[in-house]
């Protein structure tokens, strides 16, 4: 079990001034069967109110609406968690748990990806959803490589899977379509991983009860380094911000995530 303390900070710039701008936020972590959030600070600019409440996937948000001119719009969320509490976390999501069977939006698998997958069946495991997601897992690292800036939010597991490279985001919706062509419920998960940088993507698969989490982009089971902040069927269920705004012009949008360890 570590103690880690996460700093995710996101801004957004306009070119001409906002005049109004409508948004959702869904970076908080929260407590679970496998780690502990405290201390959670949540800092809007302009300072703003907001409603704070759960998605129909369980994740935490916020939204709200700045009706005041402004040129910029960040926030920034820090706090501790306790992780490696549990090797996995429990159903939590009930009547919704169907939807993880079946394949939506950006993980759907077509002939490239089914092709890939006839070619590993019949290595698997024979039995158990957690060692053929295992498996799954390590075949996708051996065949796919890590490279940024030639996906982008909008690349589907299969497009994604025909270039050959990709990053995080990527690994994790194609082992999702790889799981459900092999019969595991699976689902896209959202978090933070020790160091600096971005947000991270990995996968749960669901076997006996139980979410296992694997992060496919860099071939491990789901430690007491990383911290999730929530999941969904793909990216688009766990988009960190989304928004609706009047005037603006042109965004650019900066992320930076920093977590580090806190030693006794």
């Amino acid at each position: 079990m570590k103690k880690l303390q996460f700093d995710y900070f996101m801004e957004i710039r306009y070119t001409i001034p906002a005049k109004e701008c409508h948004f959702t936020i869904k970076c908080m972590p929260y407590t679970t069967n496998r780690q502990k959030i405290s201390d959670l600070k949540i800092e809007l600019l302009p300072d703003n109110g907001y409603t704070r409440d759960n998605d129909s996937f369980g994740n935490q948000q916020i939204y709200g609406c700045v009706s005041k001119t402004h040129r910029d719009f960040s926030f920034h969320i820090t706090g501790n968690a306790d992780v490696g509490l549990s090797d996995f976390e429990q159903t939590e999501c009930g009547g919704i748990f169907p939807v993880f069977r079946y394949p939506h939006g950006m993980n759907c698998a077509q002939d490239n990806l089914k092709a890939y997958f006839k070619s590993l069946e019949s290595s698997l495991p024979q039995a158990g959803g957690y060692e053929r997601g295992v498996a799954l897992m390590h075949a996708l690292y051996r065949d796919f490589h890590y490279e940024k800036n030639c996906t982008d939010m909008n690349t589907t597991a299969e497009e994604a899977w025909t270039l050959g490279k990709g990053v995080c985001q990527d690994y994790a919706h194609i082992l999702i379509a790889l799981c459900h062509l092999a019969g595991i419920p699976a689902r896209y998960v959202t978090g933070m991983l020790i160091g600096e940088g971005y947000s991270h993507a990995w996968v749960e698969i669901y076997d006996g009860g139980c979410w296992y989490g694997l992060d496919p982009t860099n071939d491990l089971l789901v430690t007491d380094s990383h911290i999730r902040i929530g999941c969904g069927r793909d990216a688009l269920d766990c988009m960190i911000n989304r928004g609706v705004m009047l005037g603006g012009g042109t965004q650019t949008q900066s992320i930076r995530v920093n977590v580090s360890e806190i030693l006794d």
